[in-house]
């Protein structure tokens, strides 16, 4: 397409050069995430969290929640959360016979739970608005909570219906 616009090769190269490096970490962070996903899961993590969940009585949009809300906390990233989380209670769709895309909604709800520190968006929020740590733990952080929380609560309500 670009020599039809009549563009120069180093033009085009240009071009595709500063498209990639923009995109580049995002390409990254997604392939350590699906890299760490598949870690876990052939390492038989997958089986024994589907195990530990349908042994405890535990509604499985709760577990996918709260096993990806805990890979948020620890991991920081909540692209490589969502895409472990989701890995990891995959089996517990075919055990207990729920909803695909409920699922889908809590490993989504539970990936943006407690954004703190270990987390580039809560130091972007941070200087952007001039806030001290305490008052980004306070605003930032409590809002990614109670965000997490009400997703959590409107996917059980959608379950419900659906």
């Amino acid at each position: 397409m670009g020599y039809q616009q009549k563009r120069s090769m180093k033009e085009i190269s240009t071009t595709i050069e500063e498209a990639i490096t923009q995109i580049a970490m995002m390409l990254f962070i997604i392939g350590g995430g699906g890299a760490l996903k598949q870690v876990l899961v052939e390492g038989g993590i997958s089986e024994y969290i589907s195990s530990l969940f349908t042994d405890i009585n535990l509604s499985p949009i709760f577990a996918a929640w709260l096993v990806t809300a805990i890979l948020r906390v620890s991991l920081g990233s909540s692209t490589v959360a969502a895409m472990t989380g989701a890995g990891l209670v995959a089996p517990l769709i075919a055990q207990t016979g729920v909803n695909p895309a409920m699922m889908v909604l809590a490993v989504g709800a539970g990936s943006i739970f407690a954004d703190h520190v270990n987390d580039a968006g809560f130091w972007m929020i941070k200087e952007y608005f001039g806030l001290s740590l305490k008052e980004t733990f306070l605003t930032w952080t409590t809002l990614t909570s109670v965000l997490s929380v009400t997703g959590l609560l409107c996917v059980y309500g959608l379950s419900l219906i659906i």
